[in-house]
């Protein structure tokens, strides 16, 4: 294929989506990548920069796509055992611990899980999306514990990746959080956008964001005078947004433990539990782990769902404070 799509739009073809168009007229390029083509600014209409995938195109439009060749890189394997909990020539379901990437960025480059996964198989891995990325259909937190599913090939990849976009994922979470929520089930729904203060973060947005929808549920209430009010809670994800949970808890008042980033005060109490406190204040990642990860089967259709069980040092923080408020 030549680097440049140069094309004029006909009657036919009025009002389509322009990364719709493309992708059923040029079938060796996945709709994922002409979407991550067009938002890295490859895709000109009449001569001007477009980077709306959705953006519809007109009856005499010209159509400038350029496809950049591919950068070289270099991603070094890195030696770290994965916990694989299935695996086939399609996907792997890895439970990531806390404290490694999901993928390279700022400051991190070669220890994380995708340095992993080309140490395990660099040659099964989807290559339809960020270069950097190979494999990875979505993300969590580098110290948010959990399933994520591996796309090993294209096929799998683009498949996944529409049933992301549709929100028919199941994503369960659980996560302890100061305070206690009112009521205390129920169901957030806001928009979340980048921080004006801080881009690193993301906040509630009043006018502007992305649409976001958790639903949640309180398992347990630990409140006593020796130990600070703490609760834990199950969130359901409808949507899959940057630090969803992490917004959301913010935006109810009620910080999860552990949280650097959309972090509350550790408030002192008089006569706390030195046992309790030192397990909270000592605690170096955030109390967020997903716990269960469900799916139709990208080739064969068929309904998967996997559960992960809490990783020791939270479920030890769990125990004792169950301990403590009997």
């Amino acid at each position: 294929m030549k680097n440049n799509i140069n094309i004029i739009i006909t009657n036919n073809d009025h009002n389509q989506r322009v990364d719709q168009y493309l992708a059923k007229k040029y079938e060796n390029l996945s709709r994922t990548r002409i979407k991550n083509l067009i938002i890295d600014k490859n895709l000109k209409i009449n001569n001007k920069i477009i980077t709306n995938p959705s953006k519809k195109i007109l009856s005499g439009d010209n159509i400038l796509l350029n496809i950049p060749n591919p950068k070289k890189i270099s991603l070094k394997p890195y030696d770290f055992k994965l916990d694989i909990v299935f695996e086939d020539e399609n996907i792997l379901v890895i439970n990531k611990p806390a404290g490694i990437s999901m993928h390279p960025g700022a400051g991190d480059y070669d220890k994380t899980l995708v340095n992993a996964l080309i140490n395990y198989d660099k040659k099964n891995l989807s290559s339809i999306g960020d270069e950097l990325r190979p494999g990875i259909v979505h993300r969590i937190d580098k110290e948010t514990s959990g399933l994520v599913v591996i796309a090993k090939n294209n096929l799998s990849h683009e498949r996944l990746s529409n049933q992301f976009s549709s929100h028919s994922i199941k994503r369960i979470y659980q996560t302890l959080i100061w305070g206690k929520l009112r009521p205390q089930s129920g169901k957030i729904h806001t928009l979340i956008t980048r921080s004006t203060k801080n881009r690193q973060l993301m906040e509630v947005g009043i006018i502007k964001g992305k649409n976001a929808i958790t639903n949640y549920k309180t398992l347990n209430v630990f409140e006593k005078d020796t130990i600070p009010t703490l609760s834990f809670v199950e969130c359901r994800l409808e949507t899959g947004r940057t630090h969803q949970i992490r917004v959301h808890m913010s935006y109810k008042g009620n910080n999860i433990l552990g949280d650097k980033k959309y972090k509350k005060k550790f408030k002192r109490l008089k006569n706390i539990n030195k046992d309790i406190e030192k397990l909270l204040i000592n605690l170096n990642r955030q109390f967020l782990h997903a716990k269960t990860l469900g799916f139709e089967h990208p080739i064969n259709g068929k309904m998967m769902e996997f559960s992960s069980n809490l990783p020791k040092d939270l479920d030890y923080i769990l125990k004792n404070l169950k301990n403590a408020s009997k």
